[in-house]
């Protein structure tokens, strides 16, 4: 597949010229109108490279390339100008913003090889982006299930966590959902310091030791520790640290932070851990959401709201049993999945996706599995 260029000039004959100089080697957009390209923009389909004029009617082209950088910012960016335009052009690729300028008119091998060049920067940026996420959510997955392996009522309790979480974080148009999400994987890491059945106390009601109450209110602060070790998850590892704090200032941390200023994935955590609590004590989720009530002031007055909203999404929930082929991507586990030898594949609570739905038919055919399973179904998997 052909690299994607953008062409950006408002004469027609020199986009004309420039796109026939580079269609054989490139995939090539053009558009007379900045205002226009930003507008037609794909973040789905970025370009490797732009190539802009400088003087434009309605946006010039600093101005342009400084949108398009907000919009897409692995696009590497060329500038297109007359000599007259030469101090701006200057003062584009000083103020970072421009990867080289051309002057018009161009040479057709000069615009060669400044295109590939810029689109081998292109190449190089979006492949160590591409290498540190894959290296990152490697990580991310690995402590996840290993958190799942020694603690498994942890793991259970991040599958159904990370539903909520998710929920809250669309309600609030949050357009980094990833680190909310990682929030929530990594959210019980610190579990693993409590003693065994800690958890199972805690979703019976019943009261902890002084011991346990202790190591409960650190683990957050463990798991902020590890975190933090991970390129990138400062912010991610802040969220964590907050789970247990109440928006009106009581829980872990003992620090002045109170309401809004608690950071936002930590007010999330806390009303999305609380809520699956109640949900393991209550048989319904009218009844969890009116035990939580009683504490109201501990949870973000909006926050609570959404929760309200998102009891009739749980209500459609269905239990149903269905076979191996009628697995679809939405369902939710009921129950674990065992193999025919007793050992536990996958745990009950975990969402389905293609990917796990695939690996199920794998383990059907190397080491057998049941032919039906108890899922919850919800309406829009019908």
């Amino acid at each position: 597949m052909k690299p994607r260029i953008l062409l950006v000039d408002d004469e027609p004959n020199v986009l004309s010229a420039l796109r026939r100089q580079l269609r054989e080697q490139y995939e090539v957009d053009v558009q007379s109108s900045p205002i226009e390209a930003l507008k037609q923009l794909d973040k789905a389909r970025p370009y490797a490279a732009a190539v802009s004029d400088y003087r434009m009617p309605g946006m010039n082209g600093i101005e342009f390339l400084n949108e398009l950088k907000g919009l897409s910012p692995d696009t590497t960016r060329l500038m297109l100008t007359g000599y007259a335009d030469l101090d701006n052009a200057i003062r584009a690729v000083n103020d970072g913003n421009v990867f080289r300028f051309l002057t018009k008119p161009c040479e057709r091998d000069n615009l060669l090889q400044n295109v590939a060049d810029a689109v081998r920067q292109y190449e190089l940026v979006t492949a160590k982006r591409v290498l540190l996420e894959k290296t990152l959510k490697g990580s991310v997955d690995l402590l996840s299930e290993i958190t799942a392996m020694v603690n498994p009522h942890a793991g259970e309790r991040i599958n159904r966590v990370r539903r909520y979480v998710r929920y809250f974080a669309e309600k609030k148009e949050i357009k980094d959902l990833w680190r909310y999400d990682i929030a929530a994987m990594l959210c019980q890491l610190g579990t693993l310091i409590l003693p065994p059945g800690t958890l199972e106390t805690l979703e019976k009601g019943e009261d902890l030791s002084p011991e346990q109450v202790q190591m409960w209110e650190m683990h957050p602060v463990i798991a902020q520790s590890l975190v933090t070790k991970l390129p990138r998850l400062q912010s991610i590892a802040d969220m964590i640290a907050y789970q247990l704090k109440g928006f009106d200032g009581t829980g872990t941390p003992r620090d002045n932070l109170k309401e809004e200023d608690i950071p936002l994935g930590g007010r999330i955590l806390k009303i999305a851990l609380d809520y699956d609590m109640a949900r393991q004590r209550e048989e319904n989720p009218q009844k969890a959401f009116l035990s939580m009530e009683k504490t109201i002031e501990e949870y973000d007055p909006e926050l609570m709201y959404y929760l309200e909203g998102m009891l009739g999404v749980e209500a459609r929930y269905a239990i149903r049993t269905v076979p191996l082929q009628d697995l679809k991507p939405g369902m939710v586990l009921h129950e674990d999945v065992v193999s025919k030898q007793g050992a536990l594949l996958v745990r009950k609570s975990l969402e389905l996706t293609k990917d796990k739905i695939d690996r199920m038919h794998m383990f059907a055919e190397k080491v057998g599995i049941p032919e039906t399973f108890t899922v919850l179904v919800p309406e829009t998997a019908d």
